[in-house]
């Protein structure tokens, strides 16, 4: 049974001989056939021939709404306009017609738009560049002796690769600003290799005197084995001078010290063994001298100079006599004897102080001059409370305050 046009699409047909048609504006064309197919079927097969184009129409206008480059769109829809135009399908072609008409429209302004941010892209991008080539200036400028080399290199290699990315993956720039870039960015890089490389090699000159010096000092401190503890004062200034040698690189620094302290190690250890003789040799004579501290600390309660001064004398006789205790002992000993020699001392001074005859005089004359004062503040003091002038009265009380606490300290 043979299906009417009314009862198909109502963009198409199929007729009787498997012929399928579209409808257009100005009537009917063919557009295929699908053999053994009932009209449903070969109607389906053209109207999915629609639906692709129709899908990759929404695509074309999905990329327009993101932005895709205008000259792209241009193409896609020029393609598309002369596909929908004789396509082999059923479906709203003049729709899609339309559809595409209206892009092409946009076209235009998509391309003055992406023109626009494309030279705002170059204008940044040079900006951007033009950043790079005044910080490389920026370091060829500073003073090649104040520089750290390392951190120099660092932030260099940093601009380079920061100016390669933006050559790889910015905008085209255009050619003669970005050469007269690139030239100033080469000559800040090589001003700054140069200059590195003229410090390195001061440097190198300045490593190699200090290597020299220091491998004279090492051979000093070696050659000073043969005499032990006694060099170590020797050594001592050699260490001085090791301090002002200067640097001779890490390297070379670190393998030089540990032959010079090495041959230090070698005399303070001789000191070490020498010490140790020493002590076992005075731990007799710290055992003396802290039984002669138990007599000698009694003096400290001791008031009588002439006693104390005797004792002392004594003391220190036999102290001297008793010889060199262990050197870790030295310091406590002596403190304790010190001590009680400024007991005896300080005893003796204020002894002298109040026997002195010149003091005692002076001590007179002042006292008497003292009391004079006193005695004339007195009848001030009554002359001003007779006549009621408070200001007399109040400068007699002070002056008179004064001189007696000074007269009563003079007593004492």
């Amino acid at each position: 049974m043979t299906v009417t046009s009314s009862e198909q699409a109502p963009w198409g047909r199929v007729d009787d001989d498997g012929t399928v048609y579209v409808r257009e504006a100005d009537g009917e064309r063919a557009v295929g056939q699908y053999p053994d197919a009932t009209p449903e079927e070969a109607l389906a097969y053209f109207e999915r021939k629609f639906t692709e184009l129709a899908g990759q129409v929404g695509l074309l206008e999905q990329r327009v709404r993101g932005g895709a480059p205008a000259q792209d769109v241009a193409k896609a829809i020029a393609h598309l306009t002369e596909t929908v135009a004789g396509a082999n399908a059923v479906g709203d072609l003049a729709g899609l017609t339309e559809r595409l008409t209206k892009l092409s429209g946009s076209v235009g302004e998509l391309t003055e738009k992406q023109s626009a941010e494309a030279k705002a892209a170059v204008a940044q991008a040079l900006a951007d560049r033009e950043a790079l080539v005044v910080e490389a200036e920026t370091l060829a400028a500073q003073d090649p002796a104040k520089a750290q080399w390392k951190q120099v290199s660092a932030q260099l290699d940093a601009l380079f690769a920061r100016w390669q990315a933006a050559q790889k993956d910015g905008p085209r720039l255009p050619k003669a600003e970005s050469n007269e870039l690139w030239k100033r960015f080469r000559t800040a890089r090589g001003t700054i290799e140069g200059h590195r490389k003229a410090f390195y090699a001061e440097l190198d000159g300045v490593h190699k005197e200090a290597r020299g010096r220091k491998q004279e000092l090492v051979d000093r401190a070696e050659a000073l084995a043969s005499r032990g503890s006694a060099a170590i004062p020797d050594y001592r200034r050699l260490v001085d001078e090791w301090k002002g040698a200067g640097r001779a690189g890490k390297r070379a620094d670190d393998a030089l010290w540990e032959r010079f302290k090495a041959a230090g190690d070698v005399l303070f250890a001789a000191k070490a063994e020498q010490d140790a003789i020493e002590n076992e040799e005075f731990a007799g004579n710290l055992e003396r001298k802290n039984e002669l501290l138990v007599e000698a600390e009694k003096l400290l309660t001791v008031t009588d100079v002439a006693k104390a001064k005797q004792a002392l004398l004594d003391i220190q006789r036999r102290w001297d006599a008793i010889g060199k205790v262990p050197r870790d002992a030295i310091r406590s000993v002596e403190d304790r004897l010190r001590k009680v020699e400024s007991h005896v001392r300080k005893l003796d001074e204020d002894n002298w102080s109040r026997t002195d005859p010149e003091k005692a005089a002076r001590s007179e004359g002042l006292a008497s001059q003292l009391t004079s004062a006193i005695e004339k503040l007195e009848r001030e003091l009554a002359e001003a409370t007779a006549q009621g002038d408070a200001r007399k009265i109040k400068d007699a009380e002070e002056a008179l305050a004064a001189r007696r606490v000074w007269l009563q300290a003079l007593g004492s």
